[in-house]
């Protein structure tokens, strides 16, 4: 990750969530987000770690559903902020990704798809690009994301 993950804080109930999170899964968790607007809880685990924390047939992220009672994503972590908003809008699949810099300072990424991925990559209320906006923001200071 960049240097703002090395500055993330963690609440204590982010820090419990991120315990209990490991301790089930098995998986290194490298960010946790309480999402008040999505009523879920979104983890970054490190890569190659995103099948551990699924499981099986998704049979341990719903145990970590079912003991946390909420809603729970897990995004594959990653070092560029083109590959974090990939992992974080998949399974969708995105043709491309470009994060440009403007004049006034402000990082934008834009995104390319195809129109049958767009509901997709777009999620239910907003969902999915909603947590690819919060990861992009978080850890690399990309303040919005343009769907093309």
């Amino acid at each position: 990750m960049t240097s703002s993950s090395a500055s993330i804080k963690f609440s204590m109930e982010e820090m419990k969530l991120i315990a209990l999170f490991g301790d089930i899964t098995g998986a290194e968790v490298r960010d946790c987000v309480i999402d008040q607007e999505g009523d879920r809880v979104i983890f970054v685990v490190s890569p190659g770690h995103l099948g551990l924390a699924i499981g099986r047939r998704g049979a341990t992220i719903k145990r970590v559903r079912t003991i946390m009672k909420r809603d729970v994503d897990v995004v594959e972590g990653a070092e560029t902020p083109e590959e974090l908003i990939r992992n974080a809008l998949a399974p969708a699949q995105v043709k491309s990704v470009k994060v440009q810099e403007q004049p006034s300072g402000r990082r934008i990424a834009i995104i390319t798809v195809s129109s049958e991925q767009r509901g997709r990559v777009i999620g239910r209320n907003g969902r999915n690009i909603g947590r690819a906006r919060i990861l992009a923001k978080r850890h690399h200071g990309v303040d919005t994301i343009a769907i093309a």
